[in-house]
């Protein structure tokens, strides 16, 4: 399946997936950022992408980005739903500087990357009761 794309900074390569088994490609920042110790900063992804109908893409920090980097996603995951595509939708990621010093995340470092999820759309049926409860968190031991 080919997938619409817009680069905002053309001398930064296109999102590749880096081995034969990758089901994530990777996202790299537009330009040099600089995110202060305990800051949220958005860093910029460079691109624009058209998700297919039927899919979403999430966007994860890389695996090493937190360990080599000590930046984490405060909200874990993002979600780019089908209609955010225009000229100025570019991806962003969203990173909390979890250190005590300040991170500088280099233009054209691959800081995430995105994976396309097939989806759909659900009903409600709404109902008075929901029959017999489970428990909770930690309820299976």
């Amino acid at each position: 399946m080919k997938v619409k794309i817009k680069r905002i900074d053309k001398t930064l390569p296109l999102p590749e997936y880096h081995t034969k088994g990758s089901v994530g490609f990777d996202i790299c920042c537009r330009e040099e950022a600089r995110i202060k110790p305990r800051e949220i900063a958005l860093l910029p992804g460079n691109i624009i992408v058209e998700t297919p109908p039927g899919y979403m893409l999430l966007v994860a920090l890389r695996s090493s980005t937190p360990r080599k980097k000590g930046l984490i996603k405060p909200h874990g995951i993002g979600i780019i739903d089908q209609d955010y595509c225009g000229d100025e939708d570019e991806i962003k990621v969203q990173v909390f500087n979890n250190t005590d010093k300040e991170v500088v995340v280099e233009k054209g470092e691959r800081i995430a990357q995105g994976v396309f999820v097939k989806v759909e759309k659900f009903g409600w049926e709404e109902k008075n009761s929901m029959g017999k409860s489970r428990g909770g968190f930690g309820s299976t031991g």
